[in-house]
């Protein structure tokens, strides 16, 4: 018996990122075939739908109906789609509070200042 080594699994966050990056170079909208080839071949038709659905319904790719099938099209880059995911979980609890003062008390010194940073851009002279 000659052992074959099985190809690594990859988890559906890594396959999502992958299926975003080939929409995103692809600059026009593209068939879930399209994405297969893109990937090289590597992921079944089946799995790329899969993926595209998940991420239709994350918001992550929108898509139009061309024929009998789908064009998909990315929505978000990777840090637009980590941002709605934090929004979700949010959205999701019921002391918004408590969890952003969590979130601020857990961030290292560079992201604290680079947050604070950043809502001192959102927030222009006189908004309060």
């Amino acid at each position: 018996m000659t052992d074959h080594p099985r190809p690594r699994r990859r988890g559906q966050g890594e396959l999502e990122a992958l299926v975003l990056a080939a929409l995103r170079e692809a600059q026009a909208p593209e068939t879930a075939g399209g994405v297969q080839e893109r990937l090289g071949g590597d992921l079944a038709y089946t799995t790329v739908i899969t993926i595209l659905t998940r991420l239709l319904e994350k918001g992550a790719v929108s898509r139009e109906r061309a024929g009998r099938s789908f064009t998909w099209t990315a929505a978000a880059d990777q840090a637009g789609l980590a941002a709605r995911k934090m929004r979700k979980v949010l959205d999701a609890e019921s002391d918004r509070e408590a969890v952003l003062a969590s979130f601020v008390t857990g961030l290292g010194p560079a992201d604290e200042r680079l947050l604070r940073e950043l809502l001192g851009q959102a927030h222009g002279p006189g908004d309060d």
